[in-house]
């Protein structure tokens, strides 16, 4: 063990010799520590060296390689077994091993944090640790269990809980942390899984390029064909609604039928039932079903199913009355002096419904899945255990558009980033007192402040967000800002439009406000809050669910919620009291971190995004946390280890010192020459103040030891002596002569070799025109060679350019089949070049094409102008008029004019396209709504003057027809066309 402490011992301060191409190993170790250029440049340094992990202390900063590298093997995990933390270079395997080697020996609980954003190799990490307890722990065969059981709850979880999304195509999209229990031994016995905010969202809606969770594709892809025959689906995914709103149902870094075949593994070994399995799949494809319900609207505005082929699958799927479901889904049962009233509801409140009900079902089975898997890791021995903690958790974030989620996410960096700082600090003053040092106070920024304006009672963010989904009345997401802004708008970490200054008001829209975080500020749009808050189901749709037949549904909708008039918590009410509880958990135990980081947004080895990896240093807090570590002393080293590494700089201490090492370590010191105020001596440590203090002895223990190897080197070549220099010199004559004898040999061969070349090219040449035979063969062939090599230099650049190499007469017909080759590739290359965005403007365009192709004048001249997506951003249109058609997805929006039918006054107006309807809109109020279904016909004149007449009928809820004047006639008409399915009804008249 002494020769492993005294050879490992050396690899931190050895490394030292290579900081200029690699950097340092520990960021503490950095001369110019607040420097945020410094910190980019160690890591940069290492990254490219393949040195992906780097310390800060104890803390480990990971940054993802994207790509496999060869330090996780069993041979890797044995070497970092049971050694020293600083013994060897930082590794994530370092970490795992001394949290579990203080655990064993001082018996108490630990937690290793992992954070950091999507993408950045959290889940990965996480995987990594368990694998190295997997292999490195004591075991027995009755343990084995436990073993895989921990391991194969990964694939599960993931299935369920994961989805691709824009920057990770394995993204959790909820918070995890698992304690694994080891027995007095050290072997693992047991262990418990909390979670935390499952994105229920993502089940009814992604944005474009991203997925819903994992299991919905796995059970299509990798289903067998009697399994989704008896849960009434396809193999396609297309078909269903929840999964084709992210355009990307199909991934090729995604192995959907390989990772179903793991996961049906793992709930066999979980001791998942049949029963169980069926259950859960069964809801799976419910919520599937589910998304394909489809609303249409009576004569009295009240919605129906009219097929119900979906509904009839849910109602077999789980055990529900076909009838009451359907009635669940299109009425809300109220209560009006003590009786019970079902009251229709309008085609939107339907679907709102709906994905409640999906979001509802999914989420509670989720906690359902955590549950049964608990269960089956519980350890049923009543002794005491020791834990370590996994907590693998969603980092800071910031996106385009931040929502409800981002908010809760970023209130908990705040609680954990508070926790790494006060748990910093107080390792920090505890080894100083125990080595007897005076602990200097460290000045940082303390975020109770920000994390008071969240979680406060009665006036934080929560708080208020409560309390106007609670109160009586139409509350609504602008209200909810509007409280805000009343109670806490004077607080220093908050501000709205409203509240900010003429220069930041820019970058803030109506609807949103900003956080000023630990981090850096955060804008989040309000639209949402309240009803991802709120998140309630109908109660006759949980009576539903209540008196399913079931078995999973009826563990997670008691029949005891309907008893219980009290509301239900809010989301972020749950998540803040279940974050508190997780806080307390930590504060209970050792910590360990991990913050990973991601490289590059494409997921490409090697690449290294100097504006991203600053960005996540921040959000971080990397730096924040280097200031609080080095406010002491840099480098903290035993007087053993000290004395040994460097005891040949002293001639007291070298070869051997036969006192206490720290007089020995006193002693050297003197010797080299440290100054009072660049080390403190502890009890048993040494403290170096200044990194540059431990360089400068670190390259004179390098320059000895180069001095040392040299006088060997001299002494050796004096040895040598003359005889064994004649020697050589005899043996070199003799070898030259030899080569001289082989070189002439080669060139003689080479000039017969040439002249018999020249000679068979020439009667080639005169016999050319002949049929292919022995004296032309090689001639031939040549030529075509390098017709074919300069051909390859004069190919076509694209499908317009006809030039083409004349070829010669022996190879006319293989030139044209070439020639048609080529051509072929120039067209599949030009097709499969057009971007998503391109393909739609040419299908516009084709659309275009057929209704005004010479009928209307200006068209010739719109063909090389390209139709925008819209003319208008959502953001330009009025709040009031986004809550009026909430719900609607909002697809083209125009400037237009519109002119009375009595008098032609002329009216300017906003013309709105959604998915199902066109709106006349003026300001904050809808003039008119057109519903696709009512529409007639479209008339335009064959006249460049922009007029169009749309045809609908005059009724009670509709006022006729609508003329209309745009700049972009031809773009309106052609989106309009399409949105309504109706390019036969569209009219080009004269005149």
């Amino acid at each position: 063990k002494e020769e492993v402490d005294e050879n490992g011992d050396a690899n931190m301060e050895g490394a030292l010799i290579a900081r200029d191409k690699v950097g340092v190993q520990d960021f503490v170790l950095l001369d110019s520590h607040t420097s945020e250029a410094a910190f980019l440049n160690n890591l940069r340094k290492r990254y490219q060296e393949n040195l992906i992990y780097t310390y800060i202390g104890s803390l480990l900063v990971s940054v993802n390689p994207y790509q496999e590298l060869d330090i996780y093997t069993v041979s890797q995990m044995q070497l970092y077994r049971g050694v020293n933390f600083f013994e060897l270079p930082p590794h994530l395997y370092a970490i795992a091993d001394n949290a579990y080697r203080v655990m064993c020996n001082e018996y108490n609980n630990h937690f290793i944090l992992i954070s950091g954003e999507s993408g950045a190799g959290k889940t990965e990490a996480s995987k990594k640790i368990l694998q190295y307890y997997a292999v490195t722990c004591p075991t027995t065969e009755q343990l084995q269990t436990v073993r895989d059981r921990l391991l194969l709850s990964n694939p599960v979880l993931e299935a369920f809980g994961n989805a691709k999304t824009l920057r990770n195509d394995n993204s959790s999209r909820f918070g995890k942390y698992m304690d694994i229990q080891f027995d007095f031994k050290g072997a693992p016995v047991g262990g418990h899984i909390l979670s935390y905010l499952i994105e229920k969202s993502r089940v009814v809606h992604q944005n474009h390029g991203e997925r819903n969770f994992h299991i919905f594709y796995q059970l299509l892809e990798g289903g067998d064909k009697d399994l989704l025959c008896w849960l009434g689906l396809e193999r396609n995914p297309q078909k269903y609604t929840y999964l084709i709103q992210g355009r990307c149902a199909k991934v090729f870094s995604i192995n959907d039928k390989n990772d179903w075949k793991i996961v049906r593994k793992a709930f066999s070994i979980i001791d998942f039932t049949e029963k169980d399995i069926e259950h859960l799949f069964g809801i799976v494809a419910s919520v599937l079903h589910l998304g394909n319900i489809q609303f249409e609207e009576d004569s009295n505005g009240h919605a129906i199913i009219r097929d119900g082929t979906q509904i009839k699958w849910i109602s077999k799927l789980l055990g529900a009355h076909l009838s009451i479901l359907q009635e669940a889904l299109t009425h809300r049962k109220i209560e009006a002096r003590s009786e019970e009233v079902l009251s229709p509801l309008n085609v939107d409140l339907a679907f709102y419904a709906r994905d409640a009900v999906a979001k509802a079902i999914y989420g509670r089975t989720f906690t359902w899945l955590v549950n049964k898997i608990n269960g089956s890791l519980a350890n049923k021995d009543s002794t005491q255990k020791t834990v370590i903690g996994l907590l693998d958790i969603y980092g800071f974030e910031v996106l385009d558009t931040n929502s409800f989620e981002q908010f809760c996410i970023n209130y908990c960096n705040e609680k954990l980033q508070q926790l790494l700082i006060e748990m910093t600090l107080k390792a920090e003053q505890e080894e100083y007192e125990l080595e007897g040092i005076e602990w200097e106070p460290i000045p940082y920024f303390n975020n109770k402040i920000i994390c008071d304006l969240v979680e406060q009672k009665h006036k934080g963010i929560i708080s208020i967000l409560d309390e106007e989904c609670l109160r009586p009345g139409e509350a609504t997401d602008l209200s909810f800002l509007e409280k805000l802004e009343e109670k806490v708008g004077d607080h220093a970490h908050f501000v709205t439009r409203k509240l900010a200054d003429q220069k930041t008001r820019k970058s803030i829209d109506w609807v949103d406000f900003r956080l000023l975080h630990y981090a850096g500020e955060v804008t989040y749009c309000a639209v949402g809050f309240l009803e991802k808050n709120n998140d309630l189901l109908y109660r006759n749709l949980k009576e539903v669910l209540c008196n399913s037949k079931n078995s999973i549904m009826r563990d997670c909708f008691l029949l005891s919620e309907l008893d219980n008039r009290r509301r239900p918590e809010t989301v972020a009410t749950q998540f803040k009291n279940s974050l508190t509880s997780l806080i307390e958990i930590l504060m209970s135990k050792e910590p360990s971190y991990i913050r990973c980081i991601k490289p590059n947004e494409n997921k490409e080895p090697g690449k290294f995004d100097d504006f991203l990896i600053r960005h996540q240093v921040k959000y971080l807090g990397l730096m924040e946390h280097l200031r609080v570590r080095r406010a002491g002393f840099a480098y903290r080293r035993k007087y053993e280890l000290f004395l040994q590494r460097y005891k040949s700089l002293c001639p007291a201490t070298w070869p051997h010192w036969h006192g206490p090492a720290a007089e020995g370590v006193e002693r050297l010191i003197k010797h080299i020459g440290y100054k009072p105020e660049e080390y403190k001596l502890g009890r048993t440590k040494i403290f170096i103040r200044f990194p540059k203090t431990l360089f400068a002895t670190e390259d004179a223990f390098e320059y000895r030891k180069h001095l040392l190897i040299s006088r060997l080197q001299a002494k050796y070549k004096g040895f040598l002596g003359k005889r064994a220099y004649q020697k050589k010199r005899k043996a070199a004559i003799k070898l030259e002569a030899c080569w001289r004898g082989a070189l002439a040999r080669r060139a003689a061969k080479k000039r017969t070799w040439a002249v018999q070349t020249i000679r068979k090219f020439i009667n080639g040449f005169i016999n050319r025109k002949k049929p292919l035979c022995p004296e032309n063969r090689d001639f031939v062939r040549l030529s075509q060679y390098y017709y074919l090599m300069k051909l390859r230099d004069h190919l076509p650049k694209n499908v317009l350019d006809e030039s083409w190499l004349q070829p010669p007469s022996i190879l006319e017909e293989t030139s044209e089949m070439l020639r048609k080759i080529c051509m072929r590739n120039l067209v599949r290359k030009y097709c499969r070049g057009l971007t998503a965005e391109r393909k739609v403007q040419l299908q516009q365009k084709v659309v275009t094409s057929a209704v005004f192709s010479g009928k209307k004048e200006g068209y010739l001249e719109s063909l090389s102008q390209p139709f925008l997506e819209t003319r208008l951003k959502e953001n330009d249109l009025n709040p009031k008029v986004l809550q009026l058609i909430r719900g609607e997805n909002i697809k083209y929006v125009t400037p237009v004019i519109k002119y009375d039918r009595n008098g032609f006054k002329a009216r300017e107006r906003l013309l709105v396209l959604t998915q199902s309807s066109a709106y006349v809109v003026e300001m904050a109020k809808i003039k008119q709504k057109i519903e696709y279904s009512t529409l007639k016909g479209i008339s335009t004149s064959n006249l460049s003057d922009g007029i169009v007449v749309i045809h609908v009928p005059e009724d009670n809820k509709q006022k006729g027809d609508v003329i209309l004047q745009c700049e972009h006639i031809f773009e309106m008409v052609t989106k309009l066309c399409i949105l309504a399915n109706k390019q036969s009804v569209v009219k080009v008249v004269k005149g």
